[in-house]
């Protein structure tokens, strides 16, 4: 069981869903049980991706099980509807938006992690329709603050003025290190979120051990506040804040590879 201290209270790390069949042969023990794999995953691990989310609607009973499943100071971040994120023309979302947000989410309760709005490769930056997308996400559901972290995978995202109109909505943005989309760390929200997919079947925990090294002093120094220089940015690092929640996730890449490099990257940040 991940230990779970006060002094990574502000960085969460985990991986994308619970079911994928290669780790009942290198994560999960032998003998457990399908149904349970979501309890045991979330004692390994500090949060989850909810990926079905985003291919189909949910019902309250199953955002109620999964939280029940789950410790006490767990976090899941759920992946919003694609019926929300894959259209042409994002400012007339509102419909699929509310119909996600009202599917259940607030079962989940102080659960309930980052929204991640995931746009399709081909979306091109326009400020005017997103300003208006943004102006649809909602700030709370049955009273429980809400927070928006967006996917932008087109190059035409690496601004000035996307970041500008992202701090201003106060929307993440989400930083990746994969070599096929946009990979800037600008901050934009009041959190950073961070999808690791550049993991490689060959390592043991998808990344060598100086890059988890280095991944730990990058979480470390995302939750203080700072800016780290070796990353890139689109805009004109705004100045120290206060310090932060994380989340950073192994997702995709070498996906097989994901819960050891979650678990890796947990244990350098244990050690302080």
């Amino acid at each position: 069981m991940v230990a779970r201290s006060k002094a990574r209270t502000h960085i969460r790390v985990g991986i994308g869903g619970w079911t994928f069949a290669p780790w009942r042969d290198n994560f999960y023990p032998a003998d457990l049980a399908q149904s349970r794999e979501l309890e045991y995953a979330s004692t390994q691990v500090t949060a989850i991706e909810i990926n079905g989310t985003y291919y189909g609607t949910q019902k309250p009973s199953t955002f109620a099980r999964w939280r029940d499943e789950t410790p006490e100071d767990f976090v899941f971040s759920v992946k919003a509807s694609r019926y929300a994120t894959n259209r042409k023309v994002l400012g007339d979302a509102g419909e699929s938006i509310a119909k996600f947000i009202g599917s259940g989410l607030a079962e989940l309760g102080p659960k309930l992690g980052p929204i991640l709005w995931e746009l399709a490769p081909t979306k091109v930056f326009d400020p005017d329709d997103l300003r208006a997308f943004f102006a649809l996400l909602p700030d709370k559901v049955d009273g429980l603050p809400l927070r928006h972290v967006l996917e932008v995978r087109h190059e035409s995202f690496m601004c000035a003025d996307y970041v500008a109109l992202a701090r201003k909505y106060r929307v993440a943005t989400v930083f990746t290190d994969s070599p096929k989309f946009p990979s800037f760390a600008d901050v934009t929200g009041d959190f950073v979120y961070a999808r690791l997919m550049d993991a490689k079947s060959r390592l043991k925990a998808g990344y060598a051990p100086k890059a988890l090294d280095a991944w730990a002093d990058t979480a470390r120094s995302w939750a203080q506040g700072n800016l780290p220089d070796a990353l890139t940015y689109a805009a004109q690092p705004g100045k120290t804040t206060k310090p932060r929640d994380v989340f950073v996730f192994f997702i995709n890449g070498a996906k097989e590879r994901a819960p050891a490099a979650a678990m890796a990257l947990l244990t350098r940040l244990a050690k302080g």
